[in-house]
């Protein structure tokens, strides 16, 4: 748990996030190019114990014959709230939850992060 000044600052293991708040949705439409976006993404940062706030773009093609209901997207989200994981980390488990709900290869999930520090740092895992 990290501290400063005589502060100790709490947070959630990774066995909080809830992937099984997603859910799939059945969908005729495999060449479908679909992009979602949300500014209202956030985490806690396990080195320092500050918010991670980023903006979220998931773009992928329904091949499975599915597609992700947005409220349980959203509750998956919150879930991350209080969780302490790394920018990189959060990228790569919202990439391998929904690749594995949506049943598809042809999904990216990219992860732009508000400035700190000075630094940017965007994230990005898969292809279309």
């Amino acid at each position: 748990m990290p501290k400063a000044e005589g502060k100790s600052f709490n947070f959630e293991g990774k066995e909080k996030i809830r992937a099984d708040f997603l859910e799939a949705v059945p969908f005729d439409g495999r060449e479908e190019y679909i992009r979602i976006d949300t500014e209202e993404f956030s985490a806690v940062c396990p080195f320092s114990g500050l918010p991670d706030i980023a903006k979220v773009t998931i773009e992928y093609y329904p091949e499975g014959g599915k597609i992700v209901e947005l409220k349980s997207l959203k509750y998956y989200f919150i879930s991350f709230r209080n969780v302490g994981v790394y920018q990189e980390e959060a990228t790569k488990i919202i990439y391998e939850d929904l690749k594995k709900l949506l049943q598809t290869n042809r999904i990216k999930v990219t992860m732009v992060y508000n400035i700190r520090g000075g630094i940017l740092t965007t994230t990005t895992m898969g292809t279309l």
